[in-house]
């Protein structure tokens, strides 16, 4: 029976420790806190519940388009059921939007950390002064708390600690999980321990980074009217059948049918498999 246990995968952590015993995040992962959790739950919760009784409210009135008990039993048991799915599905999807947003804005900050490099060392600085005058720079434009500024602290108190700088960024690269900067950390590494060019390995990994940066940038803006298009095309429905039971609550019952109620699931489960789908197609990655 052993053979057929599946093992469960350790869940990585928020955070680690670096060599100096700095506190050093973990970009690869993202853990909401309970707060974060009960909100987002809730806003779906409640988004979900109002949809379920918008989809199905008013199900088992009697022969004379009465309420009975099941109506209230059903116009609280299903939106209630509704709005504990939608709030389950919302909260993962939430937590991995949340993390993508931290590695975009790394991914800038990262690029601008290379400006502020390349220019201290083509003005002839070395390496570690120039990790200094970088940070100096940078704090201009972002705050202690921006994640490239906490990066930058843990690169240089390494240096004061005689921890190699290379391991530092190594480090950071796995960290990140951004392929950018863990080639940018191996070929950092190769180059400063042999004695190569790292002015031009700084120069080609920001040139790269830009050209990246401005694709996803294009690409974003064509797929932009597709995904207003989408957003509109998810309210739509809700927004049909609204309308449809203010305007006119005798059509409306047809939707308490059985036939109404078998059509009113299919075209649910199709409206939640289109956004689904929707979102696979309009995330490219470069």
């Amino acid at each position: 029976m052993g053979l057929f246990v599946k093992e469960k995968k350790e869940k990585e952590p928020q955070y680690y420790t670096s060599a100096t015993n700095m506190r050093t995040y973990n970009y690869k992962v993202y853990y909401m806190s309970r707060v974060e959790k009960i909100l987002y739950f809730l806003l779906a919760f409640a988004v979900g519940a109002a949809v379920g009784y918008l989809f199905y409210g008013g199900l088992g009135k009697n022969e004379f388009g009465e309420p009975t008990t099941l109506t209230y039993v059903l116009n609280t048991l299903i939106p209630s059921v509704v709005g504990i799915v939608a709030g389950m599905l919302y909260v993962p999807i939430r937590t991995k939007q949340i993390k993508q947003k931290k590695i975009n804005m790394l991914k800038h900050q990262f690029r601008e950390l290379l400006d502020a490099l390349a220019t201290s060392i083509g003005s002839g600085k070395n390496v570690i002064d120039s990790f200094k005058a970088a940070r100096d720079d940078l704090r201009v434009i972002y705050s202690e708390d921006a994640a490239i500024i906490r990066e930058l602290d843990v690169v240089l108190d390494g240096i004061i600690n005689n921890v190699d700088i290379e391991k530092s960024l190594l480090d950071f690269g796995e960290r990140s999980g951004v392929a950018d900067i863990i080639s940018f950390a191996n070929v950092f590494d190769t180059c400063y321990r042999k004695g190569g060019n790292i002015k031009e390995v700084i120069k080609n990994t920001q040139q790269i980074i830009t050209e990246k940066m401005e694709v996803e940038m294009e690409i974003e803006t064509i797929v932009s009217g597709s995904k207003n298009e989408q957003m509109i095309m998810t309210v739509m429905p809700v927004a049909l059948i609204a309308i449809i039971k203010m305007m006119s609550p005798e059509f409306a019952d047809n939707f308490t049918s059985p036939a109404g109620i078998i059509s009113t699931t299919i075209a649910v489960v199709m409206f939640i498999a289109a956004y689904f789908v929707g979102n696979a197609v309009l995330e490219i990655k470069i």
